[in-house]
């Protein structure tokens, strides 16, 4: 039951965050904090919960709820340029969730957890290349390139993330345990 409470609150976690936006340029697309939450998730809550908090929120969405930044549903990304980083945000929970979990103790465990929000930032990114590729017939080069204006925010994001994982962790160690 402990597990569903922790699944639902990051799955409202990460929905409350797309509504937290930045403007970007004439192209349109957003800094958005949401892609941080869903990392958040994995190094908090472990692969499995954080798979499925990120699960719920999407599974919110394609009831018409908009969940996504700029006020989309999941539905609507499905059929879009960024389905690859909707689909992204599910692995990137997973991957970052199953690194985080293997941290010891000390500063090694604030390193394991960066390389954890980093790889699945990373998992983020390559999806979302390949969606750009599916849907806006881009090639992989261009795909990926699209990612750069982002990722100078994306990684100040993800030291807060961090942080943030290293103090709940430290706060709540049995966190880990009952994962």
């Amino acid at each position: 039951m402990q597990d569903l409470a922790y699944c639902a609150v990051f799955a409202a976690l990460i929905i409350v965050f797309a509504f937290v936006s930045i403007p970007v340029g004439a192209a349109g697309v957003p800094i958005v904090l949401q892609n941080a939450i869903v990392i958040l998730s994995g190094l908090i809550l472990g692969a499995k919960r954080g798979f499925l908090a990120t699960a719920l929120f999407l599974v919110i969405g394609l009831l018409g709820i908009p969940v996504l930044a700029g006020g989309r549903s999941t539905l609507a990304a499905l059929a879009g340029p960024t389905v690859g980083y909707v689909v992204g945000y599910l692995f990137a929970a997973l991957v970052a969730g199953a690194i985080a979990y293997r941290a010891t103790k000390g500063t090694s465990a604030v390193v394991t957890l960066a390389i954890a929000a980093v790889a699945g930032l990373a998992v983020q990114y390559l999806l979302g290349s390949f969606g750009l590729m599916l849907r806006a017939d881009m090639g992989f080069g261009p795909a990926l390139a699209a990612n750069a204006p982002f990722i100078i925010p994306d990684l100040i994001k993800l030291a807060a993330a961090v942080a943030i994982a290293t103090g709940v962790h430290k706060a709540f160690p049995d966190l880990r345990e009952k994962a």
